[in-house]
């Protein structure tokens, strides 16, 4: 059986107290979907702003404001294009063979798995990060995934190209319901900054805004 996941890249939220996140450490990878719980999108939020918490020295966005929510929150407010760093997580449960995205690698181009389906771009293939340097070549009606392009005789997973589309379109699913959960735990976490904050995230995942608010969960 194949899975696939969207995923963050998580860092140690050592001395983070803006609001709740759950522990996490670095390089590891969080899940995005619509059941995680208030810590967890909280931890979420936390790591797509701070991909995205670049000082406004030299560019023509406005300066960064003094305090601290909204310092932190400045470069996920303000930056265009936002990165979030992660992409889309493919295991063989089978085998337990693990395709991660690489260094460099961002959830904002996750679509771009589409183009390796389809067979378009460079002969159907896709790069998607590095150390590891994961790649995902159409090959026929299946999809090749090299875990690592650098590594000799490293795993390989084979899915058939139909699948790996019933699976982004999963995958789409999930960023939906991180959305809408993003929009209710924003409404309740960060209510002077909740539209755009949410805004945002859409962009940071390339996905529309959520329909409806989600439901703020085990608030306090």
């Amino acid at each position: 059986m194949i899975a696939l996941q969207p995923v963050l890249e998580t860092y140690a939220p050592a001395g983070f107290g803006l609001w709740p996140v759950a522990a996490s450490e670095a390089g590891g990878f969080l899940p995005l979907n619509g059941a995680l719980d208030e810590a967890q999108v909280g931890t979420a939020v936390m790591c797509v702003a701070a991909c995205n918490d670049i000082d406004p020295e030299h560019d023509d966005r406005p300066p960064r404001p003094g305090d601290p929510l909204g310092g932190f929150l400045h470069g996920l407010l303000t930056m265009d294009p936002l990165f979030a760093s992660g992409g889309l997580r493919i295991t063989d449960t089978a085998t337990g063979a693990t395709l991660v995205p690489g260094c460099c690698n961002g959830l904002e181009d996750w679509r771009e798995w589409f183009g390796v389906v389809d067979g378009d771009g460079d002969g159907g293939s896709g790069w998607f990060g590095h150390d590891p340097t994961p790649l995902a070549e159409r090959v026929g009606d299946v999809v090749r995934l090299t875990v690592d392009a650098e590594r000799e005789g490293g795993p390989v997973i084979d899915v058939s190209a139909t699948e790996l589309r019933r699976l982004l379109a999963g995958a789409e699913r999930d960023l939906t319901g991180f959305l809408q959960l993003a929009a209710g735990w924003a409404a309740v976490r960060l209510p002077d900054h909740a539209v755009p904050v949410i805004r945002a995230l859409a962009r940071a995942v390339d996905m529309p805004l959520p329909v409806s608010p989600g439901t703020p969960r085990h608030h306090r």
